[in-house]
């Protein structure tokens, strides 16, 4: 009976992890990528005093503000499940971990919410440079909690800088650099960052043309329009650029994910890429659409390297770590890869075509490309899911790739009810997190800039309210 018990506790514990990461990934991307156009409005502002700039700094500054109290709140709650239903794992890493997570603590966020304050209560009270810096110290210090958290997941991914303390059982690090310089690290960090930015701009964009259709307002978020489809294109660009780098990463570093991403169960030189494939879970394809040697080329930069498959890897992971299934779920990692990369694909296609819209000076009267620009407003977090997904699903068995399993991960004596009672109060916790903040970014999204500028005091905080910063 304690093995099924035991079964049941690891599965829910491993739901309850993914439930509140997803959640709170929900809102780190657009709180990073709408504080950059916060700071790019600003700035804007500073240089030009165009009262355009001011409209839009303090329509978008609010969102910002909406979307970084709430994801804050869920990125608490995440933490308890540490010491709840992992601390198995805890006690493994926390001699690595302690050091980054610190630094977060101590440097990311109190910077971040250091200057946030200054943001938000010090318009007027300290000079136009100061607050134009306080910006821009938010937006670096969400770049850099995001980084730190990021070491430590690398970590997870491809552990380096260690040694086992067996008397413990204990991780133990040896190289700081090493760990804060890891190849997997470097890469997903831009990976992440511009994911972030694609995600802001998309929401501002999206907005700006919702907000288009009020005449009153349309010479206003035409020009915010503009400065979020720039953001948002070269992101897109860059994203790719990346995108590759990180793949050829991730095959040396895990190459049972990407040989699972792919299907590629036997190992072959010039592999092709699938964009389509249809099989059972026995290795046989019953229908398959490809293009050659792409595979091999994205790989390893080679149109003819050599790309390992599962069956392969399988033996040597077994005569490497002793009998067990290395094998991720192939079908999950197959399809969440296809759409974080297909939805990719999808941005560039409106980043390029919102670009030659801009070109051509068409690119307020689109009527199509305004529907498309509102309507893909949940891309990017389709995107950034997905990928987040393939990313952590594709580890398994490990929750420390090669070192630790995730089953040795879980707390120890703790039953399936434990989990289960926690896990409700989880759900619940976010279903009224996630309501608030939808309603209120909708609320807020729909308003016309004569409500919000009337609710607001004058730019040059002659109003004489106290709170007049709270504009923002």
């Amino acid at each position: 009976m304690e093995p099924i018990l035991g079964s049941v506790t690891l599965t829910l514990s491993r739901w309850q992890f993914a439930t509140t990461i997803i959640f709170h990934f929900f809102f780190v991307p657009l709180t990073i990528g709408l504080g950059f156009i916060v700071a790019v409005l600003q700035t804007a502002v500073y240089r030009t005093h165009d009262e355009r700039y001011e409209h839009l700094l303090r329509f978008f500054g609010k969102l910002f503000l909406i979307n970084f109290a709430i994801g804050v709140v869920t990125g608490i709650v995440q933490e308890f499940q540490f010491g709840m239903n992992w601390a198995q794992y805890s006690a493994f890493v926390g001699n690595i971990f302690g050091p980054p997570l610190a630094i977060e603590g101590l440097l990311a966020f109190f910077m971040e919410s250091t200057f946030l304050g200054i943001w938000i209560f010090g318009k007027g009270k300290v000079s136009d440079r100061i607050h134009l810096l306080s910006i821009w110290m938010v937006v670096l210090g969400s770049s850099l909690s995001a980084a730190f958290i990021l070491v430590a997941n690398s970590w997870m991914q491809h552990p380096v800088g260690y040694k086992i303390d067996h008397a413990t059982h204990q991780a133990v690090m040896t190289n700081f650099l090493a760990i804060f310089t890891n190849e997997l690290f470097l890469t997903t960090l831009a990976h992440v960052l511009l994911a972030s930015l694609i995600t802001g701009s998309a929401v501002a964009l999206g907005i700006a043309f919702y907000q288009m259709k009020r005449e009153g307002s349309k010479r206003v978020f035409a020009l915010g329009a503009r400065i979020a489809l720039v953001v948002f294109f070269v992101a897109s660009i860059a994203m790719a650029l990346d995108g590759s780098a990180q793949g050829v990463v991730t095959v040396k570093d895990q190459p049972m994910k990407m040989a699972a991403a792919e299907a590629l169960y036997n190992t072959k030189s010039g592999a092709p890429e699938s964009l389509l494939t249809i099989g059972n879970l026995k290795d046989q394809v019953l229908f398959q659409i490809t293009l050659p040697h792409v595979l091999s080329l994205l790989a390893t930069n080679s149109w003819n390297g050599k790309v390992q498959g599962i069956n392969q890897l399988q033996k040597a992971d077994v005569k490497k770590y002793g009998p067990g299934n290395y094998v991720p779920t192939v079908w999950l990692e197959y399809w969440n890869f296809r759409i974080m990369a297909g939805l990719g694909a999808v941005i560039i296609a409106i980043a390029v075509w919102g670009m030659w819209l801009l070109w051509r000076k068409r690119l307020d009267s689109s009527k199509w490309f305004r529907r498309v620009a509102i309507y893909a407003i949940p891309l990017p977090f389709i995107a950034n899911t997905t990928g987040w997904i393939f990313t952590e699903t594709g580890r398994q068995p490990w929750i420390v790739y090669g070192v630790l399993r995730t089953s040795q991960g879980v707390t120890r004596n703790l039953s399936p009810w434990d989990v289960g009672i926690t896990f409700v109060g989880f759900i619940a916790l976010y279903v009224v997190l996630g309501a608030v903040d939808l309603a209120m970014m909708l609320h807020y999204s729909r308003k016309d800039l004569a409500t919000i500028n009337g609710e607001l005091p004058p730019p040059d905080g002659s109003s004489g309210q106290e709170i007049d910063s709270l504009v923002y």
